[in-house]
């Protein structure tokens, strides 16, 4: 293992989301030197005033075994100290070859016996049980007999390789799938819904897709988010979301840091039960005629409205690398409740659902009252993933990319 001198760096495999940026803000404005890893050259992260160094390496949804070279190669640089992950195949390829990047680098992620866990939502749902912790009816889609309930169809992983289907080859890799939402009383057929569900429109026919109840409101989603040492809590935050990217939830756009300590029980329990170790996001939504907070998954990374909980003091970025240093004593562990952010874009993506496109069973707001929401929010709370005005060049490169002249063609998604 390599000493702990000056000079170390942070390897950060990126993608379009904003937390790519809020790592690289965080940790560089530490004095962190910071090497940011894409297989593409016009991520906005990329702009940003601190990124100190910039890697391009094979897609890992094009060649995922030449992805892990690239990385393991990287991982053997005398200055890299450790690796944060940001996308589930981040946690799966450091959790799956770990050993290999463990003799180069402080391997502070889930081993693969967790991530294979929380990537697979049935045994997700097994280990909720087990907790103790409450769930929505949750089916394999072959086991539904009965179609006339509200129910929503979900992938049953988080992505899609060899080790979860034998269809894929070792080096190939699916990536982010979509929610399909059914309309009652109607049985969804099964292998178009395999073909809409994978981003590239392929049919996986070992894919079979899981079943769960309708939690009336999935708009407002509840996050426990934390940093876990060989199962101790590091440090902790809880996160609100107000709006997602459409008014049947998704992505969250704007969102509140919180506290309630039922949910903080409920997050300590989930990850407490799988002796977790590194980062990880639990989220939950909340039965409206009970207020039965029900789990719903598990993120093995760095998830998306980190900004959020940076802004409000629980800086995790900052954290990883104080623990992976060797000093989690100058961890802050306080953070302020009500502190909230953004995602501009995500923001126009949610008005524009409400004009547009319609969700069995979800009644569309106002649009009249969701633009009154989105402005006076965004007045209230004038914080941005992308939006700094000491660093903006990020948010340039983003516009940049979704202009239909100049742009990006085929855009991947920002979970990828």
């Amino acid at each position: 293992m390599k000493s702990q001198t000056d000079g170390r760096s942070v390897l950060l495999p990126i993608n379009d989301s904003g937390s790519s940026i809020s790592c690289l803000r965080s940790l560089g404005k530490r004095g962190v030197h910071t090497i940011a890893v894409s297989e593409r050259r016009d991520r906005p992260a990329l702009a940003s005033r601190y990124c100190d160094e910039t890697v391009i390496v094979p897609s890992p949804y094009d060649d995922l075994l030449a992805y892990r070279d690239a990385l393991l190669s990287l991982a053997e640089r005398p200055d890299v100290y450790t690796i944060v992950p940001h996308r589930e195949v981040d946690s799966y390829v450091l959790g799956k070859y770990r050993d290999q990047f463990e003799e180069h680098v402080v391997a502070l992620w889930p081993s693969f016996e967790q991530v294979r866990t929380v990537h697979d939502r049935l045994r997700q749902a097994e280990a909720a049980r087990e907790a103790g912790v409450a769930i929505p009816e949750t089916y394999s889609f072959d086991e539904v007999d009965d179609w006339s309930r509200e129910l929503i169809v979900k992938p049953r992983y988080s992505i899609l390789t060899h080790d979860y289907v034998d269809s894929l080859s070792e080096n190939e890799c699916e990536g982010k799938m979509e929610v399909i939402y059914t309309a009652a009383g109607t049985e969804p057929d099964l292998e178009a819904i395999q073909e809409t569900m994978h981003k590239s429109g392929r049919h996986v026919p070992d894919h079979v897709p899981i079943v769960q109840e309708l939690v009336r409101d999935t708009r407002t989603e509840y996050g426990f988010r934390g940093l876990y040492d060989d199962g101790e809590s590091v440090l902790t935050c809880q996160k609100r979301q107000v709006r997602g990217k459409s008014y049947a939830g998704g992505a969250s756009v704007y969102r509140e840091t919180m506290y309630d300590p039922a949910i903080e029980e409920l997050g300590r329990t989930m990850l407490d039960h799988l002796d977790w170790h590194g980062l990880a996001s639990v989220q939950f939504l909340k039965e409206p005629d009970t207020g039965e907070y029900k789990f719903t998954e598990i993120n093995p990374r760095v998830w998306a409205s980190i900004e959020m909980d940076v802004i409000a003091g629980a800086d995790f970025p900052s954290a990883h690398w104080l623990l992976a240093t060797g000093e989690p004593d100058r961890i802050e562990t306080e953070y302020e409740v009500g502190a909230g952010n953004h995602l501009l874009f995500g923001e126009f993506q949610y008005l524009w659902s409400i004009l547009r496109k319609r969700y069995p069973a979800i009644e569309p707001p106002s649009f009249r009252a969701a633009v009154w929401d989105v402005l006076s929010s965004c007045y209230d709370q004038p914080h941005f993933d992308y939006l700094h005005l000491d660093d903006p060049a990020p948010f340039v490169r983003g516009v940049l990319n979704q202009l239909p002249v100049g742009g990006r063609s085929g855009t991947e998604m920002a979970g990828q």
